[in-house]
């Protein structure tokens, strides 16, 4: 049986520790390691190891019993949990490490949300239990007050046989399995196979507890874990695969890791992508590790890196999955990448664009007109990882500018936008209607332009050119969202229309669309949830009402107090260490990216910003018509009146 499993934990929770363990005790390593001696069999990398955390999702191979187990050890650091969160979605279950003397950290909260929202069956092993301050029975309460009260610890309560606490728990999750309880009491056999089940379900959450470092209760935790869970592939089925990571090799062979959902994958098997275009497989390697050896002929459930493929990126799903993964983790800041001019501005880019194929929550971009490369980032640990992969892979140096906050722009209302492009020898008009859309809803696209007015390969095109790229925004030159965009008319010419056209037509139509709008800037909140005791209560409330933030009622449970609300990132991205200042390290604070809403100081971030929607030469809401052989422009204000097709 193929079982893959997932480590997660804040970071210094002992997560690699763990993972060590399970390797040691399945035989896979001769020796643990330890990330504090740097020889790890996971953290491999170089970077890992001379800083002590996890960056890279790796993987590796261990079996246990009857089954085959391919275990991936997450990044901790929440500037790393884009990284987490793509890995999450080719789990059959995860595993959450909590540290017996910290508890219940910020980022273990995001962790089990990712793992809710993916429907991925979790364990719990609380660690480090040897160390001083280490309460067991505490940490308990807090996963059962903030994570889930469908907890149970079976450290004890389930070795050769269930306690009457562990049987009566399960059975009153489950009216079927009560009934059997109330009329014939218990059997062991039963009560397994309907905790197999919820644990599945997610409707149960075994928990063991013990010391990675200390190698107590790893093993304990294992035999239970093999014995509570399971997987059901089918070979027989059509080739599905969803692509979870995306590497490199040193002479740029692109590898494409995926977990294979059903079917088979063969060595020269051809993958069809949803374009219609196919690529052929020329090597399947299992990882362990930094290392691999090939195979000619893959089967459900394994984590494979393929290689033939250039079309792949991370969270694409192949053959009858056919769907992009949707994820929660997404950067809210933006840097300029810092590089001496005496660089290949091209090597530069490349480097980038491998980077962006690797992590596509960096978004690089290219500014070709201010000669920029700017990149997405969630905090400025990534940016120090970021310095040094450039230097080890390719070989120069970089640096990158401050973080700054990503702002959007949408509008309020609707309108309609005009676009001609009609230089001497090129012809294209387009009519769009632009209206406001559902808060983070992204661009919405309808067509309702007939074919008798613009044929159905330029309809297309224009749908093309409005999902192409992001959009900027007349505000703060911003990317635009959160729009329905409807193409009502077009019209093309026989003999002049040529590529490209329809697409100055699309970007002036929706520029001239804008200048007409109520345009709103918009910036990225979180949802927050406080925890410090009670006489912190009010600095916290006034902080957030500071912060440009709302919050609901709080909630007191015994000594402490719960605040949770929605914040500005751009007034709260700080604040996490202000409150381990004020609180001594005893406040806890959970901050998850909850989309985007009004900006709380539009008119002093677009002051601060300085766009000029006037020089932006790559988008201009002006028109182009031609009279008499000779082209001449016409200003967005006026353009309406002169368009072909009204």
């Amino acid at each position: 049986m193929n079982k893959t499993i997932g480590i997660l934990a804040h970071v210094d929770a002992g997560k690699t520790t763990f993972s060590e363990g399970l390797l040691y005790h399945t035989n896979t390593i001769r020796q643990r390691g330890r990330v504090d001696h740097k020889d790890s069999h996971l953290d491999s990398h170089e970077i890992e190891r001379e800083r002590g955390i996890t960056v890279f999702s790796d993987q590796a191979v261990m079996k246990y019993k009857d089954s085959t187990y391919y275990l991936i050890d997450t990044p901790g650091h929440v500037d790393f949990s884009p990284e987490m969160e793509r890995s999450i979605k080719v789990m059959d279950y995860g595993i959450i490490i909590i540290s017996a003397v910290e508890g219940v950290q910020g980022h273990t909260e995001t962790v089990w949300q990712l793992l809710k929202k993916h429907n991925i069956p979790t364990f719990f092993f609380i660690n480090k239990i040897d160390r001083v301050g280490a309460n067991v029975d505490n940490v308990l309460n807090e996963i059962k007050l903030n994570l889930t009260e469908d907890l149970c610890d079976i450290t004890d309560s389930f070795n050769d046989d269930m306690d009457e606490e562990l049987i009566e728990f399960i059975a009153e999750r489950d009216e079927e399995l009560l009934e059997k309880y109330m009329e014939d009491g218990y059997n062991k056999d039963t009560w397994l196979k309907y905790m197999k089940k919820m644990i599945k379900e997610n409707r149960i959450y075994p928990c063991v507890s013990g010391s990675a470092l200390q190698d107590v209760g790893v093993i304990d935790f294992l035999d239970k874990f093999h014995t509570l869970t399971y997987t059901e592939y089918d070979n027989e089925e059509t080739f599905s695969a969803r692509v979870y990571k995306i590497g490199h090799e040193n002479n740029g062979t692109k590898i494409t890791y995926m977990k294979l959902l059903s079917g088979k994958l063969k060595v020269r098997d051809e993958i069809t992508y949803s374009n219609g275009q196919s690529e052929k497989i020329t090597q399947i390697r299992v990882y362990d590790g930094n290392k691999f050896k090939t195979i000619n002929e893959a089967h459900p459930g394994e984590l494979i890196g393929v290689i033939g493929l250039s079309q792949t990126w991370a969270g694409q799903g192949l053959g009858n999955l056919g769907e992009e993964a949707t994820y929660n983790m997404i950067p809210t800041l933006k840097s300029k990448v810092i590089f001496d001019s005496s660089l290949n501005i091209k090597e530069v880019v490349r480097a980038f664009n491998i980077l962006d194929s690797e992590d596509p929550s960096l978004k690089v971009t290219w500014e070709e007109e201010l000669q920029e490369i700017h990149i997405h980032v969630m905090g400025p640990i990534q940016l120090e990882i970021l310095e040094q992969i450039v230097k080890d892979r390719f070989g120069f140096s970089v640096e990158f500018g401050e973080p700054n906050i990503l702002y959007k722009e949408t509008i309020n209302g609707e309108v309609i936008g005009y676009g001609h492009f009609e230089p001497l020898g090129h012809y294209s008009e387009v009519h769009l209607k632009i209206e406001s859309g559902e808060r983070n809803s992204g661009i919405k696209y309808e067509n309702l332009c007939h074919a008798d007015h613009l044929t159905i390969g330029n309809q297309n095109l224009v749908k093309h050119h409005v999902y192409e790229r992001e959009h900027r925004g007349i505000l703060t030159g911003s990317p635009i969202t959160d729009i329905k965009v409807t193409l009502l008319r077009g019209r093309a010419h026989n003999k002049h229309t040529s590529g490209g056209d329809f697409r100055q037509a699309t970007y002036r139509a929706l520029r001239q669309g804008l200048e007409k709008a109520e345009n709103i800037l918009l910036e990225p909140y979180y949802d927050f949830k406080i925890k410090v005791d009670l006489d912190h209560m009010g600095r916290v409330l006034s902080d957030v009402q500071k912060a440009s933030g709302t919050f609901n009622p709080p909630e007191t449970v015994g000594d402490k107090t719960i605040v949770t609300g929605r914040v500005p990132v751009a007034t709260f991205m700080n604040y996490p260490m202000e409150l381990v200042v004020y609180t001594h390290g005893k406040g806890v604070i959970s901050l998850a990216f909850s989309g985007y809403d009004i900006c709380h100081n539009q008119d002093m971030v677009i002051e601060k910003i300085g766009y000029d929607k006037n020089i932006d030469m790559e988008y201009t809401s002006s028109s182009i018509f031609c009279s008499k052989g000779q082209a001449y422009v016409v200003p967005w204000d006026n353009a309406e009146e002169e368009m072909h097709c009204l």
